[in-house]
């Protein structure tokens, strides 16, 4: 149990279902794989690491590193697990889901599946990274703006899909039109803190131009240092995509 230097004995909020495993392994010395599921996982893990079962937690980020919970659920347990565990860099359960995460296109992950605080996490783990990251920047700014708009209304959310085209339809010219967004200001007061880990160097000056600067949701002071960083020389050789690039074997030639 972790040190408590307060004069009396406080437990913190840990759901059944968390607490049934760990009663699993203190009683059996073993956890059954079939025992974790999407639903209590995380709350496992959050037990085993208020009682400093490391064991235990090896063994859950194993087994679900193993099994399809990594790769069917990775951005409900990453939303789970940032709302309950503090960001720490050896947190090994947290590691795991955040680079499974980073390795899928955003575009892929429906809204809703992804919390706005497990996004946050994850822009701020892989910011100025070399870590493997699929989604380009610009695309990583569409999906943090709409999130932001779908927690303030859904009139909101519905107009910045509308006015925020993916990637695939900036290059096939598709035109989107000006609309009045509701709730502009709260919309901006959402997507603050995303902003800061968003690399604006990384989205071509067209679409900032034309999709971006026009949405009056980010600051004038990123705006306008995007701009003079555009218009030094030899400012513009950055990725269109944070990290390093996911190498496959197609971008090789081998010798025959």
């Amino acid at each position: 149990m972790k040190k408590n230097y307060d004069n009396q004995i406080s437990f913190p909020k840990i759901k059944s279902s968390g607490m049934e495993i760990v009663l699993e392994y203190i009683y059996t010395g073993l956890v059954k794989e079939e025992s974790l599921t999407k639903d209590n996982a995380v709350e496992a893990f959050y037990a085993a690491d208020y009682f400093q079962l490391s064991d235990l937690q090896d063994f859950i980020t194993k087994t679900v590193k193993s099994t399809n919970l990594v790769k069917n659920y990775s951005p409900e347990l990453l939303s789970k697990i940032t709302e309950k565990i503090p960001l720490a860099k050896d947190n090994i359960f947290l590691n795991l889901l955040v680079e499974t995460v980073a390795i899928m296109s955003l575009n892929n992950i429906e809204f809703g599946r992804l919390s706005i605080t497990g996004l946050k996490c994850l822009l701020s783990i892989t910011h100025e990274k070399e870590m493997l990251f699929v989604t380009p920047e610009y695309e990583v700014f569409r999906y943090s703006a709409i999130l932001a708009a779908k927690q303030v209304s859904n009139d909101a959310y519905k107009t910045l899909k509308e006015l925020l085209p993916t990637l695939e339809q900036v290059e096939n010219s598709i035109k989107v039109g000006n609309k009045f967004i509701t709730d502009r200001q709260k919309v901006a007061k959402e997507l603050e803190p995303l902003v800061k880990f968003i690399d604006f160097r990384r989205i071509k000056s067209q679409i900032l131009a034309d999709f971006i600067e026009p949405l009056e949701i980010v600051s004038n002071e990123i705006i306008f240092n995007f701009y003079r960083y555009a218009a030094l020389p030899n400012n513009l050789n950055l990725s269109y995509t944070r990290g390093k690039r996911q190498i496959n074997e197609i971008d090789y030639v081998w010798d025959k």
